[in-house]
């Protein structure tokens, strides 16, 4: 849909002005072409989310400052007569690395992961001073919150009782953290594959402070259910080489929890969402063996990625 704009600095030089309709996000967005050619990202949002988005913003300029293909800054303010934000962002050129990864052999698939891994650790090594009260509890509350909303919904997976335990037993884990600045949605939808055979990075609505390991768990259900040496390059190449035991204990404590809250996330977008989730949480818990273990199945066994 198209919606009237004012108040964005040189925007009735603009040439084009779609709207763009994939993902998630609350944010109105549209694809622009600039009055000098420029292909650009424009997402406009409510005026209540004006510290959120404005945070993100900063935080987005600080992770542009690494060397590889991204959406990078370029203006941020207020239009439509002080009820909407706007940011413009550089729109990143290549195809969704969904739509090509198969195509690739199982060795490039894995490579392809490596190098996404070591992207994700380039932002996560960018040093963090921002000052985040009292976060180590509040994430513990936040994830002991959603799991007694996936206990009190009206669906339930076989064996999560397992699961449920091992959340509440390991919640402890998450004192005494290193925070980072994370991309907050980082797996394969919001990557792209650029003409250079590299990767892309697309979509920091997400961009928050926090574990570096939470920015792990959707790599189980959505990575891992695409392509598992893509799933494991990726972590190969963070970690350049294996990981250590407490990522292990803390990802399977994220995707625990997460398997379980993402079927209550699921509800309001209708019975199949909710089904597909239900699906990847039967998975998770078949690869951690009811949570019997920290190392899933299909990274301890899977040999043929080279």
């Amino acid at each position: 849909m198209n919606i009237a704009l004012t108040g964005i600095p040189n925007q009735t030089a603009w040439k084009k002005f779609e709207p763009v309709l994939k993902g998630w996000s609350s944010d109105l967005k549209y694809e622009v072409e600039s009055g000098d050619g420029q292909r650009l990202l424009l997402r406009i949002s409510s005026m209540e989310d004006f510290e959120n988005k404005l945070a993100e913003y900063n935080r987005v300029k600080i992770i542009n400052q690494l060397d590889f293909s991204m959406s990078r800054a370029i203006d941020f303010g207020i239009c439509n007569d002080g009820n909407n934000t706007y940011m413009l962002l550089s729109w990143v050129e290549g195809i969704p690395l969904q739509e090509c990864l198969l195509s690739f052999s199982v060795t490039q698939q894995y490579q392809l992961g490596i190098q996404a891994g070591q992207i994700l650790k380039q932002i996560h090594s960018i040093p963090n001073k921002e000052n985040l009260c009292d976060w180590e509890r509040k994430l513990q509350a936040k994830i002991l919150t959603r799991v007694e909303a996936y206990e009190n919904c009206s669906y339930r997976v076989q064996g999560d009782e397992t699961a449920i335990a091992f959340v509440r037993e390991n919640i402890g884990l998450l004192s005494h953290l290193d925070k980072v600045y994370r991309h907050g949605d980082y797996h394969i939808g919001n990557l792209l594959y650029t003409e250079q055979g590299k990767i892309g990075v697309i979509d920091f609505n997400g961009c928050d402070s926090g574990d570096y390991v939470e920015e792990f768990y959707k790599l189980q259900s959505f990575d891992r259910e695409w392509s598992i040496p893509f799933a494991r390059g990726k972590i190969d190449g963070y970690f350049a080489g294996e990981p250590p035991v407490d990522f292990w204990t803390r990802q399977a404590l994220y995707v625990a929890y997460s398997s379980l809250f993402s079927i209550v996330w699921a509800i309001p977008f209708g019975p199949s969402e909710v089904e597909g989730m239900i699906v990847r949480c039967r998975v998770a818990f078949e690869d951690y063996e009811n949570f019997k273990r920290v190392v899933p199945r299909w990274y301890a066994e899977d040999s043929d990625h080279q």
